[in-house]
């Protein structure tokens, strides 16, 4: 697997997964009926922001990250970012090393910590994944997100520092 900067010619193939991750409305914010030039908007970070395509050896995109300073001015020192998994290629380690390619990202470019501000509490997998790579959930706001089947469930604040 090979993590490299997203190019405009990634976005077809990013597209449907991001679409139906977006519109199964489990695990992300967006309105489930976000377009897509809206979708592109939001993923496609512009600098001082990034976004990051895991590629399999075939050039198949297999997940995809962006990852941008969390506030700016003075927050700017802590980073932030989103992670998406293509589900076809699940459990084969694609969140994990996009996670570890974000944490020494962030450590290159200088931040201080990662925060991370809204990790659906549902979304277990993802939690337990961020706890194994050192986040903490800092705090849950309960009630935060609506989940389409769970209701109303708490969204995690996590946080590591750097």
């Amino acid at each position: 697997m090979l993590i490299r900067e997203a190019t405009a010619a990634d976005w077809p193939a990013i597209w449907p997964f991001f679409h139906a991750i977006v519109a199964a409305g489990e695990t992300y914010p967006y309105p489930a009926d976000l377009d897509e030039q809206a979708g592109r908007e939001v993923w496609m970070r512009p600098p001082p922001g990034r976004t990051v395509v895991a590629v399999d050896a075939d050039g198949t995109v297999l997940g995809t990250a962006n990852m941008n300073p969390n506030k700016p001015g003075g927050g700017a020192h802590i980073a932030s970012a989103s992670f998406m998994v293509d589900p076809r290629h699940g459990r084969r380690g694609v969140g994990r090393a996009l996670g570890e390619h974000v944490l020494d990202w962030a450590r290159a470019e200088g931040y201080r910590g990662i925060q991370f501000n809204s990790v659906v509490e549902t979304n277990t997998a993802a939690v337990t994944l961020w706890q194994s790579l050192g986040f903490e959930i800092m705090t849950t706001i309960p009630e935060g997100f609506r989940h389409p089947t769970r209701g109303y469930v708490g969204f995690h604040i996590m946080y590591r520092k750097l």
